[in-house]
């Protein structure tokens, strides 16, 4: 009997003391629980992942309802996500999201009353994957995408999160070859058919991202808005099989595909070609375009909103109506073209080129009319502002611009007026 107390008691102690312990245990637990933040949880997380070394890129393959589809690239350096960039490509091609909204144009804070704009909260998005080194590391509130994970940012991140994992998910691809940055070039003149070919890309790690083929005519509107409108109408009127926008966008994913202009072969002198499925249109003209634009490099953002603008002098002054049209394209000016028109509806310009205004024959000038508005047209374009002139008289003739005796007014205070009046909307 002793000894079964002597069992009983050493059994008792053997659990009270493996009692204890467990309820050490749990207590530890329950206070490591407690006291591990959020954070700190994420950081344990990710000291395990490990990624291979090397640059990864992954983008959205539509564009949203804004016009902007995004674009994610990473860096990883010994193992870890060292740089992370979230921005966006816009369906116009040219400067991307975070560049717009640098230069002022896109201005959530402002116009949308967020507590800080785009680009800053999208810096605050990548630091945190920087610092959770995984994209599964977030938790969204809602279906659209938000978080209460990052401080400081209250727009949508499930893009930025999901292309994240697409990219490393995909393994590194490297860099492209070119300048990351906004790319521009058109023709130099307005051809027979009216329309002034342009061409505008976006290059984001060095890839060709985005691309523009358009074109504008000469009161400022947009060859493709003027499509969309149903105004060109190449099916019903030409026969074509899809038309000229549907077309251009397939010659422009071909150059975002090939990643070089040159990478194309043309059928005949016209620029045909049977490289691109469903594309019947000449092709020559954006692919040189687009070689011209790579080779002159990127340009810098500048203050103006994108797109064409148009104004008209009220009246007729010795048988002409003035006007002028504007093209913005990454915030710049890269378009002028002052004119006028008589009551017959003939166009200055044309009218002189034809031979029969003749100032320098009839009025001993220095050059025709049409060569001088040439001349103080890219004086505006150099300038970028239609406040930049003076005027030696009351007649609005100027000494700024060499070469150019014509009275300037009409093209400064109808430029002034185009800006003014916003960009032209095609009806």
């Amino acid at each position: 009997m002793k000894k079964n107390r002597i069992f009983n008691m050493a059994l008792l102690v053997a659990l009270m003391a493996v009692a204890l312990v467990s309820c050490q245990k749990k207590a530890e637990t329950t206070t490591t629980t407690n006291t591990v933040t959020k954070e700190e949880v994420k950081e344990v997380v990710a000291k395990d992942v490990s990624y291979e070394d090397g640059t990864y890129f992954a983008m959205e393959d539509n564009f949203d309802s804004n016009g902007w589809k995004f674009v994610v690239t990473l860096v990883v350096e010994n193992g870890k996500i060292a740089k992370a960039d979230w921005n966006g490509v816009n369906v116009s091609a040219g400067p991307s999201k975070k560049d717009v909204d640098k230069a002022g144009h896109y201005n959530m804070k402002k116009f949308g009353g967020a507590q800080s704009d785009w680009y800053e909260q999208a810096e605050k998005v990548e630091e945190y994957l920087i610092k959770t080194q995984d994209p599964s590391v977030i938790s969204f509130k809602d279906d659209a995408g938000h978080t209460d994970d990052i401080a400081g940012v209250s727009v949508h991140v499930v893009e930025f999160f999901e292309l994240a994992q697409e990219a490393l998910d995909n393994g590194p691809v490297g860099r492209g070859m070119y300048e990351d940055g906004a790319y521009y070039f058109s023709d130099s003149e307005f051809p027979e058919n009216g329309w002034k070919d342009y061409v505008s890309l976006t290059v984001i790690n060095g890839n060709i991202v985005g691309a523009n083929w358009s074109a504008i005519n000469k009161v400022g509107e947009d060859k493709k808005l003027y499509d969309a409108a149903g105004k060109y109408n190449m099916v019903k009127f030409a026969g074509a099989q899809a038309e000229w926008s549907e077309q251009a966008a397939k010659a422009e994913q071909y150059l975002m595909d090939s990643q070089d202009p040159s990478m194309i072969a043309y059928k005949d002198d016209a620029g045909h070609t049977d490289d691109i499925a469903g594309v019947s249109i000449h092709v020559n003209t954006f692919f040189n375009l687009a070689d011209a634009a790579l080779k002159a490099g990127p340009i810098a953002s500048g203050p103006y909103v994108d797109g064409g603008y148009y104004a008209s002098a009220a009246e007729f002054d010795n048988g002409w109506k003035e006007y002028v049209s504007l093209f913005v394209k990454n915030g710049n000016i890269v378009n002028v073209y002052w004119s006028a028109v008589n009551e017959d509806g003939e166009d200055k310009k044309d009218y002189d080129m034809a031979g029969n205004y003749n100032m320098v024959e009839f009025g001993g000038a220095q050059a025709d009319w049409y060569k001088q508005a040439a001349i103080a047209e890219q004086h505006l374009i150099d300038t970028q502002d239609v406040t930049a002139i003076t005027y030696k008289d009351d007649s609005g003739h100027t000494d700024d611009i060499a070469g150019v005796s014509v009275h300037v007014n009409g093209l400064y205070e109808l430029a002034a007026q185009a800006l003014a009046n916003g960009v032209v909307t095609v009806e």
